[in-house]
């Protein structure tokens, strides 16, 4: 018999099936599914511990300010004091009080904000971020996450 001819119980299979395809795509759909439930909760509680550990960066580029000019930015001057110097200020340390010479923004890409004093710390200032929904308030993880709490990282 030659080898080239094919009976019925020698097809030959060229490719998949339409079914075997199927199969595959939901199978790959299942496992993204249980993939993205499990990690993307992390995901978002590494950005609420960056943005903890990122204001309590700025508290202490804030505490240097202070201890050289006297006094903390006003609200007016913001975070951007610790970058640029303002008019006003006495001992300014050269090249500004953060590493990077700019100030960071938050995980979710928006801006950190600042007032002086601050409506918790009535002594010093608040420092906070509007968290995960961009919005002031929320609750949970929508949190807006600051500086007043007793400890940030706790939040």
């Amino acid at each position: 018999m030659d080898s080239n001819t094919s009976g019925p119980s020698q097809r030959r299979r060229h490719g998949f099936t339409l079914i075997e395809i199927m199969a595959v795509v939901l199978i790959l759909g299942l496992l993204t599914t249980l993939v993205g439930v499990a990690i993307l909760p992390q995901l978002e509680k590494g950005r609420i511990s960056t943005t903890r550990s990122q204001i309590k960066m700025l508290d202490a580029a804030l505490e240097t300010y202070r201890m050289d000019n006297a006094r903390f930015p006003t609200t007016e001057q913001g975070l951007d004091a610790l970058v640029n110097k303002p008019a006003d200020a006495r001992n300014y340390q050269e090249g500004g009080y953060l590493r990077e010479s700019r100030v960071p923004k938050d995980p979710w890409g928006n801006p950190y904000h600042y007032e002086s004093p601050g409506q918790h710390n009535a002594r010093g200032y608040d420092i906070w971020s509007l968290g995960p929904d961009g919005a002031a308030g929320g609750e949970g993880n929508d949190a807006d996450i600051g500086n007043w709490y007793d400890d940030v990282a706790e939040g």
